[in-house]
């Protein structure tokens, strides 16, 4: 069936100026068309002001919220007492504003951990002192600002800061074995944790999650002398980093929560209601001591658990429980608020993500939200006026707003501006601070007042936006289209910069596909399909089956065959393309990188529409990937062994058509350069030409050095030999 053109609507992204430049891609690559945004404002306590650093990293200010002027400066590294650094890479103020952790010298460990030299600094005596010898990880204050906890070694430390004493809450801490406080590799990567322990209100109790990952089998990932940075110990024999990986069916961490009493120093052991297959990404206390919140999940993500616990008995119980007959989505308990006389809950329970108002017995008090839409982030609630502030995707699955929902149900949009609208509050909710980018409007940031007037701008891209006046830019154009299934689906095109009708050209399409994901939005980017729109060629996305902000049934139709759908929905984008007037159906590529990767390898073996493609660090079977991510929407491979065989790109690489590229870092701790490696076997036993490029020692991003700008050249040439010749 021929596919028809549902809706078509144009957005300027960029004006063709005359005799301005084609874009380099060098200058998309080293970033110097990169829209710049700005950090988060951390309300004070007062609400009146926020506390930021200055650009130089060396001052910690408090400024006004409603003139932007700054009030005091609450810590300068050239005149702290003590102060052994110039410049810092983070901070943390204590809850009553007394005391600051500053860290410097920061080095990453995944994705979102990191080491640090954590320092304290007191704001009264204008005094910094260092937290503890060496790096540590997680520093965090206690509600009272006195104690700093802390881990290091995979065990946690206590630092009491009225006596400048440091005491160990566990010992047992091993690497590749026992983690106190922090996550593993797989619940860091899966559940977006980087810490794993709480504060109670009181002071008085640490909880903490304890990872005991002795059973889970060690990947090791060779590493090489390389450069940029040269690691000279490897020069001859290449080293080994090694870590616990958990792939898909195989031994996870048996988890378990713990609590330590400040005063008595005894640790005590939950009776938490989950079995040794659970998991436990979050400990939270609510604004109760003798209530700690622990989150938990059965094996196959499909029951979520809300559990109370009395930190001193150890006693659980269950508060609220949460089913799909497929998956629940991990970052709905990231938008679950405890307040002194109720809860807010995310769930898909009626088809869409909707924000409940609970008791703390768990009795349901309020539906908040309703409506064939989702929630896409929940903001907080102000006490005052009895409302609740949420990020919804309500218009259209292309845009972002942001909502005030009364007492009374009543919604209320409190930004006119039509594309991605997202919002940080102060502590009283009378101020906002508003990003918002569109298809033709690069990032602005604003300070508003509750109501959304404008007060003054923080970043509007101005320098960008005069860049963008001396180079050429086509038109963005979003569409929708009906696949094959008969559903409709969104996509995006740019034609090229010197577009003329009546000529034919070669078409590239960019794709992720993940579930819950989306690269269709009304957002402003600019990235190397530039580069490519500027020479000769149409881009074109397309947001198929499985991808967020469409309800629950319409992300949750690939479970348990992911892979078949979302490239299925790629096939019939590229015919569809190939129906229209300028695109040459013979020269159509496709290109993307993780999921993104998995997902070019399954179109171009599932049909041969594409003449080329390219696949950066793919997945190529899901039995080699995270346990936690596949099992969400695989089950294991001893419960959907067929559906494992359908979705292997392994099994099917044989039947691939096209010119393939095939890219991955040699150090990938998420998708490990094996899958890349086997997959290539077995193009090669099946006599299948193919190029390949192989980065030493770079990681999922494959980038530093000169990295980047290698890898997309030769992305660009691989393309053009095969498109344009």
């Amino acid at each position: 069936m021929r596919k028809r053109l549902y809706s078509f609507i144009i957005l300027i992204s960029g004006i063709s100026v005359a005799n301005a430049d084609n874009i380099k891609l060098e200058d998309i690559i080293g970033g110097n068309y990169s829209q710049k945004s700005y950090p988060q404002l951390l309300s004070s306590i007062d609400g009146q002001s926020y506390i930021a650093p200055n650009e130089e990293n060396s001052c910690i200010i408090r400024f006004s919220y409603k003139t932007g002027s700054p009030i005091d400066t609450l810590f300068n590294t050239a005149k702290a007492k003590g102060c052994e650094f110039k410049t810092f890479s983070g901070f943390e103020m204590s809850p009553d504003e007394n005391r600051i952790l500053v860290y410097t010298d920061k080095e990453m460990i995944y994705r979102r951990s990191f080491l640090a030299k954590y320092y304290t600094f007191d704001v009264r005596r204008n005094l910094v002192k260092p937290l503890s010898e060496g790096k540590q990880q997680a520093a965090s204050f206690s509600p009272d600002g006195r104690l700093v906890a802390f881990t290091k070694n995979n065990n946690i430390y206590l630092k009491r800061l009225d006596y400048d004493t440091e005491s160990a809450i566990t010992t047992d801490g091993e690497k590749n074995k026992i983690i106190n406080g922090i996550p593993d590799w797989v619940y860091e990567e899966e559940f977006s944790m980087n810490k794993a322990f709480s504060w109670s209100p009181d002071n008085n109790t640490i909880a903490f999650i304890r990872f005991d990952e002795s059973d889970v089998k060690e990947y090791p990932i060779q590493m090489y002398n390389g450069l940029a940075p040269e690691l000279k110990e490897n020069e001859l024999y290449p080293g080994t980093f090694s870590y616990k990986y958990p792939v898909s069916g195989e031994v996870n961490s048996k988890v378990a929560v713990y609590t330590y009493d400040i005063t008595t120093k005894r640790t005590k052991k939950m009776d938490v209601d989950v079995t040794s297959e659970d998991y436990i990404p979050r400990v939270v206390f609510t604004t109760d001591p003798e209530k700690l919140a622990v989150m938990s999940f059965n094996r196959h993500q499909s029951e979520f658990k809300l559990h109370f616990v009395n930190p001193k008995s150890g006693v659980s119980k269950i508060i609220i429980t949460d089913k799909n007959n497929a998956y629940i989505n991990t970052e709905n308990m990231d938008m679950i608020e405890f307040y002194p006389d109720f809860f807010t809950f995310i769930s898909e329970k009626d088809g869409y993500r909707h924000l409940y108002q609970y008791s703390l017995n768990g009795n349901l008090l309020k539906r908040v939200s309703s409506g064939n839409w989702d929630i896409t982030d929940y903001y907080g609630y102000n006490q005052k006026n009895k409302s609740f502030y949420i990020q919804a995707a309500k218009n259209s699955p292309l845009s972002r707003e942001v909502y005030k929902i009364d007492s009374k149900g009543i919604m209320t949009p409190l930004f006119a501006e039509k594309g991605t609208n997202s919002a940080t509050f102060s502590s009283d909710f009378n101020y906002m601070q508003h990003y918002f980018s569109g298809i033709n409007s690069p990032m602005v940031v604003n300070v508003t007042d509750s109501k959304g007037k404008v007060l003054r701008t923080l970043e509007n891209n101005k320098g960008l936006k005069d860049k963008l006046k001396n180079i050429n830019l086509s038109e963005k154009e979003f569409f929708v289209f009906e696949n094959s299934s008969g559903d409709k689906l969104n996509g995006f095109i740019i034609k090229p910069v010197d577009f003329k009708n009546g000529k034919k050209y070669p078409v590239v399409m960019v794709q992720y596909g993940g579930p819950g994901s989306q690269q269709v939005l009304d957002r402003w980017r600019l990235d190397w399909t530039r580069y490519l729109s500027a020479n000769g060629y149409v881009v074109a996305c397309v947001d198929g089956r499985g991808t967020g902000a469409r309800g629950a049934e319409f992300e949750r139709t690939t479970y348990m065959n992911v892979g078949l759908k979302e490239s299925a929905d790629q096939i019939d984008g590229a015919k569809y393309l190939s129906t229209l007037s300028f695109v040459d159906p013979s020269n159509i590529a496709i290109w993307g990188w993780s999921f993104g990767g998995y997902n070019t390898l399954m179109s171009m073996t599932g049909s041969d529409v594409f003449k080329a493609g390219i696949a950066v660090a793919p997945v190529t079977d899901w039995k080699f990937y995270d346990s936690v991510y596949t099992e969400r929407y695989m089950r294991t491979p001893k419960e959907n062994s067929e559906g494992y065989q359908k979705t292997s790109a392994l099994k099917r690489a044989k039947n691939l058509k096209g010119n393939l590229l095939i890219i991955s870092g040699s150090a990938d701790d998420n998708v490990h350069p094996q899958n890349t490696l086997e997959f290539t076997e077995e193009l090669v036993q099946n006599n299948i030409d193919f190029d390949m490029l192989y980065y030493t020692n770079r990681n999922h991003f494959i980038n530093g050095g000169n990295t980047s700008k290698h890898l997309y050249k030769q992305m660009v040439r691989f393309l053009d030999r095969n498109l344009k010749n």
